[in-house]
């Protein structure tokens, strides 16, 4: 495929998201789920049985992974020319641990990615949710709100994106004594460009590109997987709709029988879809809640190492609150999707009308409203599940150990 196909192809979600943005009465075609997941395809890392199939494919891969294994391996490396400036290795840690986040999710969907793939082609298949036909509900509004959101938010997380890769790829002309993006050691000083100022632009380039494409993948991939989840929590606001306008839509007997049947298997299919996402993403949800654990930590401790020092103080400031941001968004979509959840078993019970339907209709509406009362909840076990009441308890977590460790250096 050409280049500028896949440029097209990347940036469609963005031409079909503002035009649904301008005009209220456009409506998508695909979730969002489908749009990040055709960026990922326009960046050939979408690591499927299938995408590796095509021309090409199998060695980009490879190649991918050899470059992020070089770069990280470098930053490792270079941690030994840090040794004993505090401050300077507090953010070769932070580099280090932020590009292992990246590192471990191209990694881990070598393995997991028809998995992936299986998951997004239901939720684009069920996209919109609703029964079609006459007296389907409308769901148009909240279709068009969760598209709205997704666009909106990626297109904050590519301007935030761009801003960030410009003052990185920029840092060694207005960072004193830094010279390359990352701080990294190579062999034979290869990295000192007094020394080979050659290899030194080489890797200069190197870097740079590492940085563009990774930290671009990692939004696309963090924008499917939450918008797999927020997709699911459209999904049971279609299902409650439906519950709610159940005898509108349905007044013979058979209808009624038939209708909360179905229902019963659409909550069924939505608990065993968010079964394999949490199965699919295990990993990256216990890494990225490890992740932003010591991120925030590390960055907390280091500014308050530095604090006589107000540059440094900013920048792990930032830092911290790069960390918490990326940790509150699952969290506000993981209580989003529980709470959501919730309401499954109040709509069932306004479904109830015992003037109407039979013992087979009551007992599908009871079979929903006890599962209801278990809420639906973004989790990696062992670990809690992602929402703000473990958001504040990992926060208090990173107090207890923060102040321990402050009062041992002084």
């Amino acid at each position: 495929m050409k280049f500028g196909g896949n440029l097209n192809r990347y940036l469609q979600f963005f031409i079909d998201g503002w035009n649904h943005f301008r005009d209220p009465s456009v409506e998508s075609r695909h979730s969002a789920v489908y749009y990040w997941r055709e960026q990922m395809k326009a960046m050939f890392l979408y690591t499927t049985s299938k995408e590796r199939e095509l021309p090409f494919r199998s060695t980009w891969h490879t190649l991918v992974n050899i470059q992020v294994s070089i770069c990280f391996s470098t930053m490792c490396y270079g941690v030994t020319e840090s040794f004993g400036d505090k401050v300077q290795i507090g953010r070769d840690l932070a580099f280090i641990i932020g590009f292992f986040f990246i590192t471990f999710k191209i990694y881990y969907f070598q393995w997991y990615g028809d998995g992936l793939d299986e998951v997004v082609e239901t939720l684009d298949r069920l996209h919109p949710w609703a029964q079609k036909g006459p007296g389907a509900v409308d769901c148009r509004t909240g279709k068009r709100w969760y598209f709205v959101l997704a666009f909106v938010l990626a297109s904050s997380w590519m301007v935030f994106l761009c801003i960030f890769l410009l003052l990185l790829i920029t840092s060694p002309m207005w960072v004193h004594q830094q010279i390359l993006p990352f701080h990294a050691a190579f062999p034979f000083q290869w990295h000192d460009k007094s020394i080979h100022p050659i290899s030194h632009a080489i890797i200069y380039l190197f870097q740079s590109w590492c940085a563009v494409y990774t930290l671009t993948w990692l939004v696309c991939i963090e924008g499917l997987s939450v918008n797999i989840y927020v997709e699911l929590t459209f999904a049971i606001e279609v299902l409650c709709l439906e519950l709610r306008n159940l005898h509108r839509r349905c007044h013979e007997y058979e209808e009624l029988r038939l209708e909360t049947n179905r229902l019963v298997k659409f909550h069924q299919k939505i608990i065993d879809l968010l079964d394999r996402t949490n199965n699919v993403f295990h990993g990256t949800l216990i890494m990225q809640m490890g992740v932003n654990f010591f991120l925030v930590s590390l960055s907390v401790l280091e500014a308050m190492e530095a604090r006589k020092d107000p540059k440094v103080v900013v920048q792990f400031a930032i830092l911290m609150l790069l960390a918490l941001g990326h940790l509150s968004m699952w969290s506000f979509f993981g209580d989003l999707l529980s709470q959501e959840s919730l309401k499954i078993s109040d709509a069932a019970y306004e479904a109830y009308d015992p003037t109407k339907g039979s013992k087979d209709v009551y007992r599908d509406l009871c079979l929903i409203i006890r599962r209801g009362q278990k809420p639906l909840i973004m989790r990696a076990s062992p670990f809690p599940p992602f929402n703000f009441i473990n958001y504040s308890a990992i926060l208090n977590q990173c107090y207890v150990i923060l102040t321990f460790l402050l009062n041992t250096l002084d």
